[in-house]
């Protein structure tokens, strides 16, 4: 198959960069960083429900989310509902697909050489580096998969709906709106699902809470401060495109 047109060369490099962020975003995400200490500032203290000592501790996901909710609103108004709902789902299978292959190369038997290294100055056991790093347990898996296909399902249901209401006015209203929505839902589903259905380590409800809303307040922050980019890639893709054709695809979106 080849991509002749403007149009199928668009949606193979948003999809491209959807899928990619995605599943790097799953792989990069067992790291938990500091907001404040990357920033250089002091940490705060925040208490929520009950739960003291609360600071913005993220997983590193989210450094690639923000563009895969830029890529889901790009997509959702220039090819419609159906075509982010198949990369979502295709993404979520190519997700597993990626988690099942890790699983399968952390049953290797590593070679004895490769085990014992030293990486700056310090002894590291290689194959429990690899397996910290990309043996995630079911439950988080399982709990990032379900966040992000209702994530993504309830980001382009509000993002028409909005879009009913307003007409081509307002994409920063529609992008926005959907993506705060989603990120709410997929702030919470993953704790969910990972740490209080999880027997393992069942969280109270409020700890649940608490965490989902300082890590919703950190996400409701940077959606904001990415709306400039999304009308940044809006007007590069309509130039791309030409006026016409890209008029003519958003007004076919909005009604598939």
């Amino acid at each position: 198959m080849t991509f002749k047109t403007k149009e199928s060369r668009l949606l193979l490099v948003l999809g491209s960069f959807f899928v990619a962020n995605a599943i790097l975003s799953e792989f990069i995400g067992v790291k938990i960083f500091t907001v404040e200490g990357t920033l250089g500032i002091r940490k705060f203290d925040i208490s929520l429900l009950g739960v003291p000592n609360l600071s913005f501790n993220m997983s590193a996901g989210v450094l690639t989310w923000p563009i895969i909710f830029i890529m889901t609103d790009i997509i959702n108004e220039y090819f419609g509902v159906r075509q982010v709902r198949y990369l979502s789902l295709l993404t979520a299978v190519l997700i597993s697909y990626a988690f099942l292959v890790v699983g399968g190369a952390m049953q290797l038997t590593p070679s004895d050489f490769w085990i014992n290294q030293e990486i700056n100055g310090a002894p590291i056991n290689m194959n429990n580096a690899f397996a910290g790093v990309f043996g995630q347990g079911m439950w988080i898996i399982v709990g990032s998969i379900v966040a992000f296909i209702t994530g993504q399902v309830a980001d382009v249901l509000i993002f028409h709906r909005i879009k009913k209401i307003t007409g081509e006015r307002a994409l920063w209203l529609r992008a926005t709106g959907s993506t705060l929505v989603s990120q709410c839902i997929d702030s919470f589903v993953v704790i969910f699902i990972a740490f209080y259905l999880n027997p393992q380590y069942h969280w109270s409800w409020q700890m649940v809470a608490a965490i989902g809303l300082v890590n919703y307040t950190y996400k409701f922050i940077v959606a904001i401060l990415m709306t400039p980019i999304l009308y940044l890639v809006h007007g590069i893709i309509d130039s791309y495109l030409g006026k016409d054709l890209a008029q003519r695809m958003i007004q076919m979106a909005s009604i598939k």
